[in-house]
């Protein structure tokens, strides 16, 4: 017998998580004003979702981050009967960012991080096609990024509300490639777990004084290489639905394109592939039917836009490190270790 459905997210809740999406890391004092509710009790309702598994604030890499890793989407085959065991199977691999399953055309869909190309050949060539269960891989690396989840936002705060949380964001500095440290690393295991985690809590459990964690952490951020993001579960909040549209756009508007998808708010992540199909974008909608007005919306948008494939997902096991229940709550993490020598 299935356990009852646990309660859907309030509006009080999406608010707070509205509002932690834009604000990853703000204190409850100015979460409090934007949401003209007392700071305690800001505190204590994120506390409920946290325990409940129900929403989240982890990292998420940023944009300059993209230029010096690998990232590719996975499809995945399976023997028959095997997908579960397989995909929980693969949610201990660190390279695994995201992992699916789907409803139709492949059996995992996964987001794979690897520090480079090499790493990346080793792990899809040698590793995977020997994890029991798996008859087929294949990698459809990203050659451009437009957007990812971390910067999908819900409409749960009213403009005024979220005048007060958004700001002028600080300015990027230019990076060299190679900069990540092991302390960098470690960093990122233990936001990993709490993105909210005090500078104090972070220095304490690394070994560092708290001006070198903060100032390391601020300059991850500064420069683009790491950035926050609020997830949460997304069937409890009315986000049931997630597609993956598979299509083929003619290169020279590529660009265009994908920098247009991703001005809509059903976005998760858009981005440029090598492999059959030249372009990805997943959605969370909430229906079924949402499906076929995106794709109506995107044909009369983007008359060049050919969409050869949609695939819904019908449960997701991972998220950004993140392991998932069948409602989308998080039960545990995995974190993400994109610089580590694949291994199985």
């Amino acid at each position: 017998m299935q356990d009852a459905a646990p309660p859907l997210l309030t509006e009080d809740e999406l608010a707070l998580i509205n509002g932690l999406q834009l604000r990853p890391r703000a204190s409850w004092a100015e979460l409090g004003r934007a949401l003209e509710v007392d700071p305690v009790t800001v505190a204590r309702r994120f506390g409920r979702l946290s325990d409940q598994g129900a929403a989240w604030v982890a990292f998420s890499p940023g944009p300059r981050l993209f230029e010096q890793i690998c990232l590719a989407f996975m499809v995945i085959d399976c023997v028959p009967g095997a997908t579960a065991q397989v995909a929980q199977s693969l949610t201990t691999h660190p390279h695994m960012i995201t992992i699916e399953r789907a409803a139709a055309g492949h059996d995992i869909l996964s987001i794979v991080a690897t520090r480079d190309l090499p790493t990346l050949s080793r792990y899809t060539l040698d590793l995977l096609p020997c994890v029991p269960g798996i008859t087929a891989v294949q990698a459809r690396v990203v050659t451009h990024m437009f957007t990812e989840g971390g910067r999908w936002r819900i409409a749960a705060l009213a403009p005024d509300q979220r005048a007060r949380l958004t700001g002028r964001p600080p300015a990027q500095i230019p990076v060299a490639p190679g900069e990540i440290t092991p302390l960098d690393r470690a960093l990122v295991t233990w936001l990993a777990h709490n993105g909210r985690a005090p500078y104090q809590a972070l220095a304490h459990d690394l070994g560092v004084s708290l001006s070198t964690a903060k100032r390391r952490l601020e300059q991850l951020t500064r420069r683009g290489l790491l950035r926050f993001r609020c997830d949460f579960a997304r069937p409890l909040g009315g986000w049931p639905v997630s597609v993956t549209l598979w299509a083929g756009v003619p290169p020279a508007e590529l660009p265009e394109i994908g920098h247009a998808l991703i001005q809509l708010p059903e976005t998760r992540n858009c981005a440029a592939l090598t492999g059959p199909h030249n372009l990805v974008l997943q959605a969370s909608l909430h229906s079924v039917s949402d499906v076929l007005r995106l794709e109506t919306h995107l044909a009369t948008a983007h008359p060049s836009l050919d969409i050869v494939d949609r695939v819904i997902t019908l449960r997701q096991d991972k998220l950004l490190g993140h392991l998932l229940d069948p409602h989308g709550r998080s039960v545990g993490v995995i974190p993400p270790d994109l610089w580590a020598e694949p291994a199985v």
